[in-house]
């Protein structure tokens, strides 16, 4: 693969474009309502706890994987694989065309930012009255009603209905801002970033100061940040905290990866997935903030005006939070249109970045792969994004972009697709490769842990949640794709159709074949295969233990047995496998196919038994209690939580500034790439 990072390749302009455009990318429209409501809804600020772990243990190292094969590349998804093995070529379209699915409604939900920033420029001109005003029961009501009936035309039926025509206008709007963020390329996309990125980061610290200055702030805060420390004995908050780091930062989309293939060689790569990580979490956080402490403010306003509406009664997950119950907290506020244009236009330019990002992933994958020019390629994804945008447009377009997002974005596609491409590059290729890489163009070094995480703990963490909602989703009453009366649940199967057509289409792009490409082999066919007898033997074992699982989940008898032995097996079989694999993957030898499959088997019965023990622990738990307590101020905890926060964004992008400043300052050779015949060597097996 050495000739690959000899190609010219178009590049950042500088660092910073990459970073803000990686920030722009990870930072979204989720992190606005998506991070404020699961850490509201899961312990307060206990869930930060198994946050900030997943951030560090799952986060930065899987997009330390994604910049580095990028990198090491040149190419995007698709071809990054590809280059690796052929055969893998697959992963990287998957998690492309789910990148191509998302922009379909994604632009969607930008269209409506934009047409509630018009509502809002209008009210600026208007005497400052938003057209959902009002106070108390009579405000909240306003503001369902003008978004779910009034803008939406929304009904709760599978049926489509009509095309909302005036949400036409501004998905136009949407794709065409998109179009003219990345015609030119990542070196306009670079110069785009240092205005889009930074703007919602102002837009955000202005409405947090605002939020924090308005009487009863605190109420809000006190849902926001008061602890749940039971919460953490409950395996759900784990779940969704793992979740929710691996969705925020764009994994597995192709898109962190396409982005590091357009870096210049020398560039870093540990210290900027890093940066991004930590700035991912200080704007989510940064969000809860000015969310809760305006939702504070409203429900004493309404207090005050004698018909009080209290926080968790307009609190919701989705495009609710957003649409819902902020503008109607906005409405509470003096110069309300004011500060609602600036909400709205906050999440205007978050969700531009996260939403071009994508489009660009897909559009760089079709041209590395068919030669096609971008200015043909483009206009045509744009038309046909466009395209798709109005089936959820509709009266009951909502409905179906729930479901498909869900779908999507949960365990069914994006956690699924992490968790392959952590047992392809982990097991299957040589993960060693890209952490030499990955460490001779860093301000600091990865050890072998990282080899042991991409390996090991985060297939069995992803695995375990992969299953788990595999059977959550099986034992839902009446089945996973029918309703409790025995009827299909359309909603389901569409959903559930959509992502298991992404892999035959993935399959059918890695089949085409370009004129012009030169196939690259992984592995020397000359090099000695070891640890076949050993392999396969941990094989069958590993296959055995399968089935004793599967004996558990039929509920034969002697469940606890059969559950502790296919446990213990499972262990045994990964532990010899991964011994293998580290001591024959070198350039004189090669694995056995055995000992690797052997051990992605192991790694896969271990998290099944993770997830059944999980699942009967949820079921046994009793269900949380929503009475929560909105009166008096913060206590001593909560303002510890707020202090332990801030000390870990500022002193870990402070760490990470300072490595770079270090690493700068000291003769360029430091920063010098491999030697090419070192990885050439480091590759031939």
């Amino acid at each position: 693969m050495a000739e690959l990072l000899e190609e010219q390749r178009e590049s950042w302009g500088t660092r910073g474009g990459f970073i803000l455009a990686a920030v722009g990318s990870a930072v979204g429209l989720g992190n606005l309502w998506g991070f404020p409501y699961k850490l509201y809804s899961y312990g307060g600020g206990a869930f930060l706890i198994p946050y900030v772990i997943a951030l560090f243990v799952i986060g930065a190292p899987l997009m330390i994987l994604e910049f580095s094969l990028g990198h090491f590349s040149q190419r995007s998804a698709p071809e990054a694989y590809r280059k690796c093995n052929r055969k893998f070529e697959i992963v990287g379209w998957w998690g492309i065309l789910l990148g191509f699915v998302i922009i379909t409604y994604y632009p969607v939900i930008l269209a409506y930012c934009f047409s509630f920033l018009g509502c809002s420029i209008q009210g600026m001109f208007n005497g400052g009255e938003l057209p959902w005003a009002g106070e108390g029961i009579e405000g909240v009501n306003n503001a369902k009603s003008f978004f779910f009936d009034n803008y939406l035309g929304y009904h709760d039926k599978l049926e489509l209905g009509s095309v909302r025509w005036n949400i036409l206008f501004t998905l136009f709007i949407a794709w065409v801002c998109m179009y003219f963020c990345i015609f030119r390329g990542v070196k306009l996309v670079g110069k785009i970033v240092w205005w889009t990125v930074p703007l919602p980061w102002l837009m955000l610290l202005i409405l947090t100061i605002r939020g924090l200055t308005l009487d009863g702030s605190m109420q809000g805060l006190v849902y926001y940040l008061s602890p749940d420390w039971n919460q953490l004995a409950e395996p759900m908050t784990w779940r969704f905290a793992f979740g929710q780091v691996f969705f925020s930062l764009s994994l597995a989309f192709g898109v962190m990866l396409t982005y590091a293939s357009f870096l210049h060689r020398k560039s870093d790569i540990n210290n900027n997935a890093a940066i991004i990580s930590v700035a991912d979490f200080a704007t989510s956080f940064m969000a809860g903030l000015a969310v809760f402490a305006t939702l504070g403010g409203m429900a004493w306003a309404t207090q005050q005006a004698g018909n009080p509406v209290p926080v968790d009664k307009v609190v919701d997950s989705g495009p609710s939070l957003a649409f819902v119950a902020f503008p109607y907290a906005l409405a509470q506020l003096p110069y309300s249109a004011w500060f609602s244009f600036i909400f709205f236009f906050a999440l205007v330019t978050l969700g531009i970045d996260s939403a071009f990002s994508i489009t660009e992933s897909v559009l760089a994958s079709i041209v590395d792969k068919t030669g096609w020019r971008r200015d043909i390629v483009l206009p045509a994804m744009s038309f046909i994004g466009l395209g798709f945008g109005i089936f959820y447009i509709t009266n009951g377009g909502l409905n179906w972009l729930g479901t498909i997002d869900g779908f999507i974005n949960g365990t069914w596609g994006i956690a699924f697709l992490g968790l392959l491409e952590c047992i392809v590059l982990g097991w299957l290729w040589k993960i060693d490769i890209l952490r030499r890489h990955a460490n001779s163009r860093s301000d600091w070094k990865l050890g072998k842990w990282w080899d042991y995480l991409i390996r090991l703990f985060i297939p069995l963490v992803l695995g375990t949640l992969f299953f788990w909602q595999l059977f959550d989703d099986i034992n839902t009453e009446g089945g996973f794709i029918c309703s409790s009366e025995g009827q299909w649940n359309i909603a389901n199967c569409v959903g559930l159709s959509v992502v298991l057509s992404v892999p035959l289409i993935a399959l059918a792009f890695s089949l085409y074949k370009r004129r012009g490409i030169m196939e690259n082999e992984s592995e020397n066919p000359k090099t000695a295969t070891k640890g076949t007898a050993v392999g396969f033997v941990c094989l069958v074992a590993g296959f055995g233990a399968a089935v004793l699982i599967i004996l558990c989940l039929t509920g034969e008898t002697h469940v606890v047995l059969f559950g502790w032995t296919a446990l213990g097996i499972s262990c045994l079989t990964v532990l010899i496998s991964n011994l293998i694999v580290q001591k024959y993957l070198t350039s004189e030898s090669k694995p056995s196919w055995f000992a690797r499959w052997a051990g992605i088997l192991g790694t896969m019965n271990i998290s099944a038994c993770a997830a059944i023990k999980l699942f009967n622990l949820a079921k046994s738990l009793p269900e949380k209690s929503e009475d929560v307590v909105i009166d008096g101020e913060l206590g001593v905890v909560c303002y510890i939580i707020l202090a332990a926060v801030f000390l870990l964004i500022v002193g870990g992008l402070s760490w990470c500034f300072y490595r770079a400043l270090a690493v700068n300052s000291k003769t360029p050779e430091s920063q010098l790439p491999d030697e090419i015949g070192d990885e050439q060597e480091q590759q031939q097996d």
